[in-house]
């Protein structure tokens, strides 16, 4: 079995050109067709920019809810208080508590993927600093996850909102989907990305801002997608 996979990988791997960037919507069929596990695996995005994130003025951080969903069912705890409590409930929110969450996240509870929290509970999130920041699960108001408005903020999370943090290469990784999704919904999903991170362009930034951009599946190979068409369905900005 192992070695029928090993075919199947060698083989979807030498279906993609190493040196071909190809447009958007091929990019797409492509790692849809080089499929090779029995799960339903993720499809990454990395866009490499041309910004120094070790200055603070060309951090690339934002957020936004992939028009057709991630494939992926997210758990959100909430930490709010009184009405906001019960309001993060209504809107769905998996777990809600304010200082016992807290001493339940400190004792090791981890089964949640984002977390959310009213600006007057960041006194009590920031002593989970050491336990959320690494996992990049810290309430962040840039993103939406700090915010009195925890209607919309779980509910965006519960339909796919994808955040995304540029790393210290300048790169930036993002999943957008499932393999099991259509092509033209990967491709939407991927459009509000992109147009998502061209508004991001810090005014700092000098010369070639996306420089590379690759798109891939869990176990599949990297594409290379075409600049010039990725910029063309861009609201016709240019990368």
């Amino acid at each position: 079995m192992a070695s029928k996979l090993g075919k199947k990988r060698t083989a979807a791997f030498k279906r993609v050109e190493a040196t071909t960037r190809y447009k958007v919507s091929d990019a797409f069929r492509l790692v849809k067709g080089c499929k090779t596990s029995k799960f339903d695996e993720s499809v990454d995005v990395s866009i490499n920019l041309g910004v120094d994130p070790r200055h603070a003025d060309q951090m690339v951080r934002g957020a936004v809810v992939m028009p057709n969903g991630t494939g992926k069912t997210i758990r959100i705890a909430v930490f709010a208080k009184g009405g906001k409590a019960e309001e993060a409930k209504a809107a769905g929110a998996d777990i809600v508590g304010a200082d016992d969450l807290h001493d339940r996240i400190a004792g090791g509870f981890m089964d949640f993927d984002k977390v959310i929290a009213t600006p007057d509970m960041m006194g009590v999130v920031g002593k989970l600093g050491r336990v959320l920041g690494p996992r990049g699960l810290m309430p962040n108001p840039k993103v939406g996850t700090v915010t009195m408005d925890v209607t919309k903020a779980v509910k965006e999370s519960k339909a796919g909102k994808v955040e995304y943090k540029v790393e210290k290469a300048g790169i930036i990784h993002a999943g957008i989907g499932k393999v099991s999704m259509e092509s033209d919904k990967l491709v939407e999903n991927f459009k509000a990305l992109f147009d998502n991170i061209m508004r991001q362009k810090p005014s700092t930034s000098k010369g070639v801002y996306v420089k590379n951009i690759v798109v891939s599946s869990t176990m599949g190979p990297g594409v290379k997608v075409d600049l010039a068409d990725a910029a063309a369905m861009s609201a016709g900005t240019e990368a």
